[in-house]
């Protein structure tokens, strides 16, 4: 397992940030490009170990404009475990792989609801969709995140889980999740 204990800080960048709350985002091609440059290259992101760049769905011109203009190491896919979505993160992959991107894993999001009450789990959006077209994409399961109170609650106070309740197995998810992808760009680098 790769340590993660030398990350000690973490920044984040938005066009979200630089724009009113309801104001939407509705951009394309050389918009597009023209915002991710700013971004990337304006923003004082001192000594960088890692950029993750965090894209919507789908092979649009978001995701085109990013592995045309900016060195990829590897594209992780997020999906819910439902087959609808599995379609988008198939789409994603294949595109990814086209380009030339390793596709580093595939994510299964909101996994698994428990209970906060009775403990109960139940698979909300199915069970294991993302292990199905990973094994069909030839490619690993990175992780499972579940779908959990803690989550949504930490995040909307901007305090993530692994920083609010580090010591919760929804933490230790992040981090095996996050163990996962430095191991698979290793791999893919070396």
């Amino acid at each position: 397992m790769v340590s993660l204990s030398t990350w000690k800080t973490s920044f984040s960048m938005s066009m979200g940030f630089l724009v009113e709350d309801s104001a939407p985002i509705v951009w394309r091609g050389l918009m597009v490009m023209s915002a991710m440059e700013k971004l990337l290259k304006q923003v004082d992101w001192g000594s960088v170990d890692y950029l993750v760049v965090d894209m919507p769905p789908g092979t649009g011109d978001v995701q085109l404009s990013i592995t045309q203009n900016v060195p990829v190491a590897g594209a992780v896919i997020v999906s819910t475990p439902q087959d609808i979505a599995l379609l988008d993160a198939r789409r994603g992959a294949e595109m990814f792989k086209k380009v030339n991107v390793p596709v580093l894993g595939l994510v299964q999001n909101m996994s698994v609801f428990q209970c906060p009450n009775c403990n109960h789990q139940t698979h909300i959006f199915g069970s294991d969709g993302a292990r199905q077209l990973a094994h069909t994409l030839g490619v690993e399961v990175l992780g499972d995140i579940p779908l959990h109170l803690n989550i949504r609650e930490t995040s909307d106070r901007g305090q993530p889980v692994v920083v609010s309740c580090p010591d919760s197995p929804e933490a230790e998810a992040y981090r095996k999740l996050a163990s996962s992808v430095v191991r698979r760009l290793q791999e893919v680098n070396t």
